[in-house]
């Protein structure tokens, strides 16, 4: 019986989510229905392809090897897929992932005017972890990603959007003796650091950019910069804020405070990956225009808002 591509859409996600009831959910099937594909997908193969472990499974040389492939491989039926649906522009489903740090912020403002180019349009979005999205988008269960550079994999294609400057954040109190501009980030306190847990990218990247890698660092563990943002506002500390979610955090906290290093300023590239196929399509480039914008605007009313900020705590 040849291999068919439910076999291997359904292997991409046992290889991906580590055990079978983690697959079956993220496929909607119950488990049985999983395992029975993936046992016949083994036996049309004929070799094994997992090994299974008592709290999940673990892939054979054979089975990475299948799996390397089988992401080529739905990669490229999602792309002639979408070469048809989205050949006049953005059009049928789109399925978009985007980083934490980033979502809430921007996808507000993307899906307004996603919405007003078609109400017709199925967006499907899905906010994760830049390695959850790097993984869904080679297998083919995402049209397109929004996240932090830097990405190695040749199989992708990179536009980039926009920078996001890093804001040290902290409580009006906290920054009250620091101006804007004055501070280099590698003189931080770092005893007095907070940043995302381990995962997010948003923390290397601050650590990197910053000189801090090196450096012993404070870590709550937080999982979302809102909660970030409220402990430093009560007074817990200090943290980098983006660019793009300093106006959003600074409503939410009338207490937070935000001040700007001194230059060159700490940033991270935000840009939208696709599979290489991609590329040339109408579909990509109005997606791209449309991030932008909505990127530029939030960057500006930011930066308007830090400076009523700073001029409002100056003494």
């Amino acid at each position: 019986m040849p291999v068919s591509f439910k076999q291997l859409r359904y292997f991409t996600a046992l290889a991906e989510a580590g055990s079978f009831a983690a697959a079956a959910e993220e496929m909607h099937v119950t488990q049985p229905a999983l395992s029975l594909q993936i046992k016949a997908l083994e036996q049309d193969l004929g070799a094994r392809l997992v090994d299974r472990l008592p709290r999940g499974v673990r892939l054979t040389n054979a089975g990475q090897d299948v799996l390397d492939r089988a992401q080529r491989i739905l990669g490229e039926v999602t792309d002639l897929e979408h070469a048809v649906r989205h050949r006049d522009g953005l059009a049928g489903r789109l399925q978009l992932g985007v980083i934490p740090t980033v979502a809430p912020y921007l996808l507000p403002r993307v899906l307004t005017r996603l919405r007003a180019l078609d109400l017709t349009l199925d967006i499907r979005v899905r906010e994760a972890q830049t390695a959850v999205l790097l993984q869904a988008l080679t297998g083919g269960r995402l049209d397109a990603v929004v996240i932090a550079l830097p990405v190695s994999d040749p199989g992708l294609s990179v536009i980039p959007l926009f920078e996001d400057a890093f804001f040290l954040c902290g409580s009006q109190a906290a920054l009250s003796d620091v101006a804007d501009g004055s501070l280099a980030a590698p003189d931080l306190d770092t005893d007095r650091l907070l940043l995302l847990d381990e995962g997010h990218c948003l923390a290397d990247q601050a650590l990197d950019v910053c000189g801090l890698r090196d450096r012993v660092r404070m870590d709550l563990g937080a999982s979302s910069l809102a909660t970030l943002s409220g402990l430093v506002a009560q007074g817990f500390g200090m943290t980098f804020l983006p660019e793009i979610a300093a106006d959003a955090e600074r409503r939410a906290q009338p207490n937070l405070a935000l001040r700007r290093f001194s230059a060159p300023e700490p940033s991270r590239t935000i840009a939208l990956v696709t599979r290489s196929g991609a590329t040339e399509s109408q579909w990509v480039t109005d997606l791209a225009k449309l991030l932008k914008e909505a990127g530029e605007t939030l960057l500006s009313v930011a930066d308007e808002r830090a400076e009523m900020d700073i001029s409002l705590t100056s003494p």
